[in-house]
C-alpha cells in the first residue's frame, strides 16, 4: 500500500461467509502472485472489516481461500497494530493461556469465553513480497491466532467443547442471519 493512505480507502464491501460457508472450513492456498489483484484483494479485506466494525480479517471470510488476513487491533495497553499479512505462519505462541470473549464477523452477534494464548508471532510476507514479522501480545496476541486459524479452515467456536461450545450452537440457531 502508498505511504499515507488509509487502508481500505479504495477498496470495495464484500459479502462476509457466515458459520455454514464452507469456504469457512477450508484451508486456504499459498499466494503466488503478488501482483495488484492481491493489493486490491487486501484493500477490500480493510474496507469489508471497517465496514463490518472488525479488528480482524481473513481472505477465506470473504470467498477468496487466499493465506491473507488484515487487522486493526488494540492490544492489552490499548497500542494500535494496523496491518496486514500474506501467507502467514503462526511461528510461536506463549505466555499464559488466557479465556476472554472472542466473537467473529462471520458469526454477527455473538461471542463466548475462548482460550488463547496471550503471546503470539506471525511471520509472512507484505502485499508486494517483503518478509515480516508481527508480533501480539493480549488482545492482539488472541486476533493474529483467530485470524491464523480462519486460514486454516478452522473458526473459534471450533475450540470450544462442552457447556460453551451447546450454548453458541443455541445462539447461532436462533440468530437472524442463520440459514
Amino acid at each position: 500500500m502508498r505511504q499515507g493512505s488509509i487502508p481500505g480507502a479504495h477498496g470495495r464491501v464484500r459479502s462476509l461467509g457466515l458459520l455454514g460457508d464452507p469456504v469457512l472450513h477450508a484451508p486456504c492456498a499459498e499466494v503466488t502472485d503478488f501482483g495488484p489483484q492481491l493489493a486490491g484483494l487486501v484493500e477490500d479485506l480493510f474496507a469489508t472489516m471497517y465496514a463490518a466494525h472488525g479488528v480482524g480479517l481473513a481472505a477465506n471470510q470473504v470467498g477468496e481461500v487466499l493465506r491473507v488476513f488484515v487487522y486493526d487491533c488494540p492490544d492489552d495497553e490499548d497500542e494500535r497494530h494496523l496491518g496486514h499479512v500474506v501467507n502467514p505462519r503462526l511461528v510461536e505462541t506463549g505466555g499464559v493461556v488466557v479465556r476472554g470473549p472472542e466473537g467473529c464477523l462471520s458469526l454477527p452477534g455473538l461471542e463466548a469465553g475462548t482460550e488463547r494464548y496471550d503471546e503470539a508471532v506471525v511471520t509472512g510476507f507484505t502485499v508486494t513480497g517483503e518478509p515480516v514479522t508481527v508480533r501480539g501480545t493480549g488482545f492482539f496476541a488472541r486476533c493474529l491466532q483467530h485470524e491464523c486459524d480462519h486460514l486454516e479452515g478452522r473458526i473459534y467456536a471450533d475450540r470450544l467443547t462442552g457447556r460453551r461450545h451447546r450454548k453458541l450452537m443455541r445462539q447461532v440457531a436462533r440468530a437472524s442471519w442463520h440459514r
